[in-house]
């Protein structure tokens, strides 16, 4: 599939005004996909024809990302992306769904699981409520104590941040990208071509230094998110490549030493980095399917 087909494939819904990219595909239970920053539902296309094989996929692309609009004037956050994904699944009549997240989408995951965990216990309104059935996390900042942001992350979150959007290039951002996937799993030059078009449709470098604060709300939030994934009582997977600098197996030692033991699910790729689903999507495929499997004892 190419990212023209992709794109022909999705449609567009209305959040807040602004136009929002999304496909649904496939049949069967259903499956929701959360992408990572600074990348867009296109991380997923790789998985995504044997997904639907298997299920009902709803993927998007979240506000300031891909596809989807940019606005300038725009508070972003990952409350509110957690509010456009439950906005996506209520107009499509969906309150049961599995949910595969990476990077900047395990954040969004996470709150998506408080907010369930809320629900449970009447801290939300009936018609409010959802069920989360499983939750599979790719590489991302679970908790903000192990997390080890790129320099380029940092200088956008810093007074300069704003500059530094403007300043960025395509050079710059394939570098630093390259930097955290394995290195035999660099990207062709295709991939990146693909990658670096989702990144600057609609001028989104620009924003890159209002995206960026999710890094600041990982650590406000830490409780709540972290906690979530503590007391969840929903099944979850970790599936980690190792060599990710930002979030690999550093991050997977923290997970253990907080998630309890009888509640551990992990599936370490030894020789892959940030972005498995993108280096290695047969490996992330088998130990996805592996676990959706084991809920069903299929």
């Amino acid at each position: 599939m190419t990212l023209n087909q992709w794109r022909q494939q999705g449609k567009f819904f209305q959040y807040k005004g602004f136009n929002i990219f999304y496909l649904d595909e496939g049949e069967g239970e259903l499956l929701v996909l959360i992408h990572g920053f600074p990348t867009a539902s296109w991380d997923w296309h790789k998985l995504w024809p044997e997904l639907i094989k298997r299920y009902r996929v709803v993927c998007l692309d979240m506000i300031g990302f891909g596809f989807s609009d940019k606005p300038r004037d725009y508070d972003y956050s990952i409350f509110d992306q957690a509010d456009l994904h439950q906005a996506l699944l209520a107009s499509l009549g969906i309150n049961r769904f599995h949910l595969l997240a990476h990077d900047y989408g395990d954040t969004v995951a996470q709150e998506l699981l408080a907010r369930f965990q809320d629900w449970q216990a009447g801290k939300i309104a009936d018609e409010n409520g959802y069920v989360i059935q499983s939750l599979c996390l790719l590489n991302g900042g679970l908790f903000p104590e192990t997390h080890r942001p790129l320099l380029l992350q940092k200088l956008l979150l810093s007074p300069i941040g704003k500059l530094i959007s403007y300043l960025s290039n395509e050079g710059s951002v394939r570098k630093k990208l390259n930097a955290i996937l394995a290195p035999d799993k660099q990207m062709s030059d295709g991939q990146w071509q693909d990658f670096w078009t989702l990144i600057r449709h609609n001028r989104g470098l620009e924003i890159s230094h209002k995206l960026i604060r999710y890094m600041l709300e990982r650590k406000i939030n830490r409780e709540r998110w972290v906690g979530a994934l503590i007391n969840s009582a929903v099944p979850v997977r970790l599936i980690n490549g190792s060599l990710d600098p930002i979030s690999g197996a550093h991050m997977v030692t923290r997970y253990c030493e907080l998630v309890p033991e009888n509640a551990r699910d992990i599936v370490p790729l030894g020789q892959v980095g940030h972005y498995p689903q993108v280096e290695d999507p047969k490996a992330v495929l088998t130990a996805y399917l592996e676990f959706s499997r084991a809920l069903t004892g299929g």
